[in-house]
C-alpha cells in the first residue's frame, strides 16, 4: 500500500483542484495566483473561484490554462453592518459561482482561503455531497486581525472570529499555512495533527533576484527615497512611518521622499495626516500599480520599510512585502515583530523601541548614511530569498502535499467501490475530523 501511495503522488495529471477566495481577484491575488498556476503546471485541472473589481471584470476566463470565474463583489466595507453586509454578499455570489463549475464534473480538492474565515460555508458542499477533499490555505489568523482593528464591541466579534476559525479548522482535511507560528496555532488552537499542516510561505518568484531597475528615477527630486508596498489598514501602523518621515526631513534634516504602493480603508485618513504633518509634498501615493511599476519604485528605494505596528496579529504573521523587498536586494527597516525578524534576519534593521515613529527614523537613518551597510543588508537578504524563500521551494511542497492527498483520496474512493475495508489511518484521521467538529 506505501509503495503505492507514494507513486501516486507523484503526478496531479487528471484531478480536478477548485480554489476560493474572496479577498482579491486572480491573478491580481500573487500567492493564489501562483498556487493555481504551480499546481497546473503538476497537471491538474485548476478552477478559480474569485471576486472582481475595477482591474479585473466579472466573468468567466481561461488564464494561462486555468479557469476563472469573477462573480461581483460587493462595496468595500465600512463599519461593523458594512463587514457583515459584505460578507454575506460575497459568500452567496460565490456559492452560486461554485455551484456552477460543480455542476460540470466534481472536484477532487476544494481549496479555501482566508479571509475571512467563512468559506468552509461554500467548500463544505463538495465535500458531503462529492467527497472532495478540503484544504484550509490560512493566509491571517482572524481573531487577532479583527483585534487589530479596534473595531467597536470588538471583545463580541474576536468571539464571532474564533468560532470561525475553529469551524474552518475543523472542516478541513488539511491545513496550510504561511509560517511555522501559524502552524503550531493550526495544532494548537485547531487540534489539526501535525502531519496535516504543511508550511507553504508566500513569496515571489526567483526571478525577481535578477531584476535590473529600468533607469527610471522615482526620487522625485530628492535625495533618499523609502519604499513601501502593502494594504493600507489600521494596523499596518502607516502614521508611524509617516510621522518617521517628519522626523527625518524636520528634524534630522535629510532630504527623504517615501513612495507608498498599495490602497485600502485607511489611505483617505492618511493622506489627511500627511497634510496635517506638513509633509505632503514628500509622500507619494501610488496607489495599485502594475507588478513591472512596483519593482522598478522599490529596486530604486535606497530604504524599503514596513512599519506593522507590534500587535499579536503582525508578531505571529509574514508580510509579502518583506520578502519582495529581499528579493529585490533592497535594505530594510522595520518595528520588531517575530515573523518579521525570521524572514528578513540581517536583511533588515529593526527599531528599538515599538509602535515609536522616533526610534524607526532613527533606524531608517542608520541605513540611509551608510552606503556600506545599505549594500550588506541588501545582499544577504537576496541570498536568503533565492536559497529559501522563493516561490519554487515552497511550490515543492505545495504539489507534493497535493500529490499525496489525492493518492489517499484515490485509495479510499477505490476501496469504497469494491466494497474493502477503508485504510485504518483513514478511519483515524476521520474519527479525529468529527472530534474536532463536535468541540469546535
Amino acid at each position: 500500500m506505501e509503495a503505492e501511495l507514494d507513486g501516486a503522488g507523484e503526478s496531479l495529471t487528471g484531478r480536478r483542484i477548485a480554489i476560493l477566495v474572496q479577498n482579491l481577484p486572480v491573478p491580481f491575488d500573487r500567492r493564489v495566483w501562483q498556487e493555481a498556476t504551480s499546481l497546473a503546471a503538476a497537471g491538474a485541472d485548476v478552477t478559480v473561484v474569485c471576486p472582481s473589481d475595477e482591474h479585473h471584470p466579472v466573468g468567466d476566463f481561461v488564464i494561462d490554462g486555468i479557469g476563472v470565474h469573477r462573480y461581483e463583489a460587493p462595496r468595500e466595507a465600512k463599519g461593523i453592518f458594512g463587514y457583515v453586509n459584505e460578507y454575506v454578499v460575497s459568500l452567496s455570489r460565490m456559492a452560486r459561482t461554485f455551484e456552477v463549475a460543480r455542476g460540470v464534473a466534481p472536484f477532487d480538492i476544494v481549496h479555501f482561503c482566508n479571509p475571512p474565515d467563512l468559506l468552509y460555508l461554500v467548500a463544505s458542499r463538495a465535500k458531503r455531497k462529492d467527497g472532495s477533499v478540503l484544504v484550509f490555505d490560512q493566509h491571517d489568523i482572524g481573531p487577532e486581525l479583527v483585534q487589530a482593528k479596534r473595531m467597536p464591541l470588538s471583545w463580541f466579534f474576536v468571539g464571532v472570529a474564533r468560532l470561525c476559525e475553529q469551524r474552518s479548522y475543523a472542516w478541513a482535511d488539511h491545513v496550510i499555512s504561511t509560517n511555522e507560528s501559524y502552524r503550531d496555532i493550526a495544532m494548537r488552537r485547531g487540534r489539526v495533527p501535525g502531519a496535516e499542516v504543511t508550511v507553504v510561505r508566500s513569496g515571489p518568484s526567483r526571478s525577481w533576484a535578477s531584476y535590473r531597475s529600468t533607469g527610471e528615477d522615482w526620487h522625485r527630486g530628492h535625495q533618499h527615497l523609502l519604499g513601501y508596498v502593502g494594504v493600507m489598514g489600521r494596523q499596518e501602523g502607516i502614521e508611524y512611518l509617516i510621522d518617521a518621515v517628519k522626523v527625518l526631513v524636520a528634524e534630522r534634516h535629510l532630504d527623504v521622499h517615501l513612495a507608498l504602493i498599495g490602497s485600502g480603508p485607511d489611505r483617505g485618513r492618511l493622506e489627511a495626516l500627511a497634510r496635517t504633518r506638513g509633509i505632503a509634498d514628500r509622500v507619494e501615493f501610488h496607489g495599485r500599480v502594475p507588478d513591472d511599476r512596483m519593482k522598478s519604485i522599490l529596486a530604486d528605494a535606497d530604504v524599503c520599510v514596513n512599519p506593522d505596528e507590534v500587535n499579536p496579529m503582525n508578531d505571529l504573521s509574514t508580510m509579502n512585502k518583506i520578502i519582495e523587498y529581499m528579493a529585490l536586494g533592497r535594505p530594510i527597516v522595520q518595528f520588531d515583530v517575530r515573523e518579521g525578524r525570521y524572514s528578513a534576519k540581517d536583511a533588515s534593521l529593526y527599531a528599538d523601541r515599538d509602535n515609536d515613529a522616533r526610534s524607526f527614523a532613527h533606524s531608517v537613518e542608520r541605513v540611509l548614511v551608510d552606503p556600506a551597510l545599505a549594500r550588506r543588508m541588501g545582499e544577504a537578504g537576496r541570498e536568503r530569498f533565492e536559497d529559501q524563500l522563493c516561490w519554487e521551494i515552497q511550490a515543492e511542497r505545495l504539489t507534493s502535499t497535493y500529490g499525496r492527498l489525492a493518492a489517499e483520496r484515490s485509495i479510499a474512493t477505490a476501496a469504497a467501490a469494491v466494497g474493502e475495508a477503508v485504510p485504518q489511518h483513514w478511519m483515524d484521521l476521520e474519527s479525529s475530523d468529527m472530534k474536532r467538529r463536535a468541540e469546535a
